[in-house]
């Protein structure tokens, strides 16, 4: 946390100068140590699966999980507070919507970038894929795959979407781990290692290793290298995290299982390691075809904003993210205060939690803790099917925050940009990849930092416009999944002894 130093001095200083109706996920908290959590319990083969047809369910109101928030006296209207208090947060989850087809691109990046597409995928036909991750819903790397896989299958490259599965010893062994890459301390003991040894076991046995190519997604199922064969496919690490100052415990642990791969892909450069094998530079992309990045009719963020009692007439604040301490949602609340003594907002923090992350619900409390009685701060608690919902609320915010700690890459900052919205994010990981400072966005390394750039960005709307146009041809140029499409295709026919690598992958 940013030590806030004399505030009073920094302000006198600053001074101067037609849409589904939606069932909430359920977590399945009675389940034992080394069991595998109810929505795991299945092979997760996801593009093989039909989607769930749940039964009917009255859509509710939703609660935070400790009780309904107390506001102090305001004077806002009754409709407000009240949205407030219960927002209308659909409970019942809708089929998923059929994916874009190939060509439905056309409109954003033109026909000439879909031809060389077409061009690189027509030496891969008949080459097959597994992709495999830690979950099929939450965080970025489910929605990357979500959209990536069906375009790579539309082009004749047949390819298998797998989750590992796990108990929830399992998880909080992975939650540690991933903090602890991100610099964090750790105890790393024989119990723990052999933990995540004997689940990553458990799911090499219970899948295939059939195809050519094989891309293990982040750290949680590295171990599935073991099911390596000399004389069958290449495999490919793809982290997706900030490893720039792992813990060195940890990385000793999982660096010989990385170094087995053929190829490993980092987000930005540094976050790569030293390692004796190839790595490549892939930035992490959006679907702007996406429920959660296409256009939206007006009428559908009004109605959006009227269900979680966002007055529209008055600037809003936002962070989508994970309720996860490195997403630091406190210190946004934080930044909200010191910008609230000058100019009239509301601050909104919407996520949900992804289903390889245990700690989302204690983060989620100490949230509720510092909003206290504030009604102008509106947490909401969204199911993973919040696609539209979150796309809507970007769309009416004025700004739009990710106020990170860590960060692997951050792709609500790329939604922010695609979206032209003045972005204001923490300087790490890969997220000074997406905002030149000033030019597509603003970075930032505090809380008064923070602060200091919403209040700016809030009485300057036409530098605030200007960063957005900056920020969507920014986000179209380097961040869209067709240009992770076509890395993709190059890497596999360099893989493949089919191309040269060059700098330019």
């Amino acid at each position: 946390m940013a030590i806030h130093g004399n505030k009073r001095n920094y302000w006198e200083q600053l001074t101067k100068d037609k849409i589904p109706e939606r069932k909430t996920a359920v977590v399945d908290k009675n389940a034992k140590a080394g069991e595998p959590r109810q929505d795991q319990q299945e092979s997760a083969t996801i593009q093989d699966k039909p989607a769930k047809q749940d039964a009917p369910v009255p859509a509710t109101s939703s609660a935070p999980p400790s009780g309904e928030r107390r506001f102090r006296q305001t004077d806002l209207p009754a409709h407000f507070i009240e949205r407030r208090k219960r927002p209308r947060i659909s409970t019942e989850q809708p089929p998923p919507p059929a994916p874009p087809c190939f060509g439905d691109y056309e409109p954003i990046i033109g026909k000439p970038e879909l031809d060389e597409i077409r061009f690189l995928a027509r030496h891969l036909r008949g080459k097959t894929v597994k992709m495999v991750n830690s979950t099929a819903v939450g965080g970025g790397v489910a929605e990357i795959l979500n959209r990536l896989i069906p375009l790579m299958n539309e082009l004749e490259i047949p390819t298998r979407w797998d989750v590992i599965t796990g108990g929830n010893d399992f998880y909080e062994v992975t939650k540690g781990f991933h903090n602890a890459l991100h610099g964090g301390e750790y105890n790393l003991t024989q119990q723990i290692k052999d933990i995540f040894m004997s689940y990553n076991e458990q799911n090499r046995q219970r899948m295939e290793f059939a195809e050519d190519l094989f891309v293990i997604h982040d750290p949680q199922p590295a171990g599935l290298i073991r099911a390596k064969s000399p004389n069958r496919g290449k495999w490919i690490w793809r982290c997706h995290i900030d490893l720039s100052n792992p813990h060195p415990g940890v990385w000793d642990f999982l660096k010989p299982m990385v170094e087995q791969y053929d190829a490993t892909i980092f987000s930005a450069p540094a976050f790569t390691r030293q390692l004796n094998v190839p790595q490549y530079l892939f930035y992490p992309s959006i679907d702007p075809l996406s429920e959660k990045n296409k256009d939206l009719p007006e009428e559908y963020v009004n109605k959006v904003c009227d269900d979680f009692g966002i007055d529209r007439s008055r600037p809003v604040i936002t962070q989508i993210s994970r309720f996860d301490r490195l997403k630091d949602p406190v210190g946004v609340i934080e930044a909200y205060k010191l910008v609230k003594k000058y100019v009239d907002c509301q601050l909104v923090l919407a996520g949900g939690g992804a289903t390889d992350d245990p700690e989302g619900a204690v983060v989620l409390q100490e949230v509720m803790e510092a909003a206290g009685d504030d009604p102008d701060i509106i947490i909401l608690n969204l199911p993973p099917w919040s696609a539209l919902e979150i796309n809507a609320l970007q769309r009416a915010s004025t700004v739009l925050v990710q106020k990170s700690l860590k960060e692997g890459f951050g792709l609500t900052v790329t939604e922010g940009l695609w979206k032209e919205k003045p972005v204001v994010a923490g300087a790490v990981g890969g997220i000074p990849t997406q905002i030149i400072h000033k030019l597509t966005g603003v970075l930032v390394h505090s809380v008064e930092g923070c602060a200091y750039q919403i209040r700016y960005l809030l009485t300057h709307p036409e530098f605030a416009a200007q960063l957005g146009k900056n920020g969507k041809e920014h986000a179209k140029e380097n961040f869209l999944i067709t240009v992770n499409l076509k890395r993709w295709l190059l890497l596999f026919q360099i893989l493949l002894g089919m191309a040269r690598p060059n700098a330019t992958l």
